[in-house]
């Protein structure tokens, strides 16, 4: 019996959803690295990026069932699965105390610049046209996982403002993605 090498989508997730190891294990070796890509840009530790995506996989194989073809592509749902997870991981307890119990220069909300390499997907090109007060928000809320109040303490405004911030950059985000 010969080892398949590819599968389409619908094979692959009718597969999963029969508890397949191989299809499993093909799915791992074809969406791992891009996955932990998305995870590395939320999570900064390199030692939690893998923990996350090993989650994201386990969650995938305990979840198929609910994947539903007609919202979106499977990668687009491991997608989200793993963006949510690396933001529930960000905003953990254990994470937040391991992030206190390191030497900080500065504040505790001392902002890292917007990092290059948003993401794989050109999104980032799209990004870059927004104003820089703009970047920083999307990049802070999607991409850093962080809360509106944590934006607004950080940035040293009110919350109102960040909320409108925000919505305006997103709308402008839109309306350039037309």
């Amino acid at each position: 019996m010969s080892v398949r090498t590819t599968y389409t989508e619908q094979e692959l997730v009718s597969l999963l959803q029969q508890k397949d190891n191989q299809a499993f294990s093909y799915l791992y070796d074809n969406y791992a690295g891009a996955l932990c890509g998305v995870v590395k840009q939320i999570v900064l530790d390199d030692a939690l990026v893998s923990d996350v995506v090993q989650e994201v996989f386990v969650s995938v194989w305990r979840k198929i069932d609910s994947y539903d073809p007609a919202k979106g592509r499977l990668f687009t749902w491991m997608l989200n699965i793993a963006r949510n997870a690396a933001i529930d991981k960000v905003r953990s307890r254990s994470y937040q105390a391991g992030l206190r119990q390191q030497s900080i220069e500065g504040n505790e909300y001392s902002l890292p610049a917007v990092r290059p390499g948003i993401d794989d997907f050109g999104l980032k090109r799209v990004i870059q046209k927004l104003k820089e007060e703009q970047r920083l928000l999307i990049d802070l809320s999607y991409y850093q996982g962080y809360t509106h109040e944590q934006i607004a303490k950080a940035l040293n405004i009110p919350l109102g403002t960040v909320k409108t911030r925000l919505r305006s950059a997103l709308i402008q985000l839109r309306n350039l993605l037309q």
